[in-house]
C-alpha cells in the first residue's frame, strides 16, 4: 500500500510529531511505501488563498505551485492528516492546505448542486491531539477532526468510512498514558 501522511504541527518534540513516528514506522515495518509532507518544514508553502489574476480559483487543479502534493495524493492508497486541535480548528497552514490543493476539478467537483468526490478510491486516517477533557470532546465539542471525516473527505472528496483517532487530553495524561496512545497509533498503522 502506499501512504501519504501530511504532518501540520509546529511543535517536533510533542505528542504530535510522535505520532507521526509512531503511524511512519508502523506502515513501514508492514512493507508499505510511506511519504510524509511536514506542513511547517515546507518553507516555500504559502497557506493564502489568493483570487487574482494568476491564482483563480477554476485554475487551482493546475496550478503548479502545488503539483507535488497533487501527486502524492494521486499515488496514494491511504491518506493519513495528523494535525493538533486549537480552538475547535485545526491550524491555519493545514487549512491553507486543504483549501489550495484539494481543490475544486481535482478532489471533487458538483453535479449540480451536489459534491462529487474525485478520491473515492482511497481511504484515510485522521490523527488529532489536543488537551480537550474526554467527556467534552466525545459528547459536546464539535471539532475539525469530525467536520475533517464527515463534512471534507467523505461529502466533499467522496472518501468512505475514514478514521478517526483522537488522542486526547493530553495535559493531564502521563508517560504510561502517551506510550499506550502511540503504541495504539503503531498498531493501527501496522495492521493497515
Amino acid at each position: 500500500m502506499k501512504v501519504y501522511i501530511v504532518f501540520s504541527h509546529p511543535n517536533h518534540v510533542g505528542m504530535g510529531y510522535a505520532a507521526l513516528q509512531s503511524a511512519k514506522k508502523g506502515f513501514e515495518d508492514a512493507g508499505h511505501e510511506v511519504r510524509v509532507t511536514d506542513l511547517y518544514r515546507e518553507r516555500d508553502f504559502d497557506p493564502i488563498l489568493r483570487y487574482d489574476d494568476p491564482h483563480e480559483l477554476i485554475n487551482c487543479q493546475t496550478d503548479e505551485t502545488f503539483k507535488t502534493y497533487r501527486d502524492n495524493i494521486a499515488w496514494a492508497d491511504k491518506l493519513v492528516f495528523i494535525y493538533p486541535i486549537w480552538w475547535g480548528g485545526g491550524p491555519a497552514l493545514f487549512k491553507g492546505f486543504i483549501d489550495q490543493v484539494y481543490c475544486s476539478g481535482f478532489a471533487y467537483n458538483f453535479k449540480g448542486i451536489w459534491p462529487h468526490g474525485h478520491l473515492s478510491d482511497k481511504s484515510a486516517w485522521i490523527i488529532v491531539t489536543h488537551d480537550t477533557p474526554w467527556f467534552v470532546a466525545r459528547f459536546i465539542q464539535r471539532d475539525y477532526g469530525r467536520i475533517m471525516r464527515g463534512q471534507i473527505l467523505r461529502t466533499m472528496f467522496g472518501i468512505k468510512g475514514a478514521k478517526l483517532t483522537s488522542l486526547g487530553f493530553l495535559k493531564r495524561s502521563t508517560p504510561k498514558q502517551r506510550e499506550k496512545m502511540l503504541a495504539k497509533i503503531y498498531r493501527i498503522a501496522n495492521k493497515a
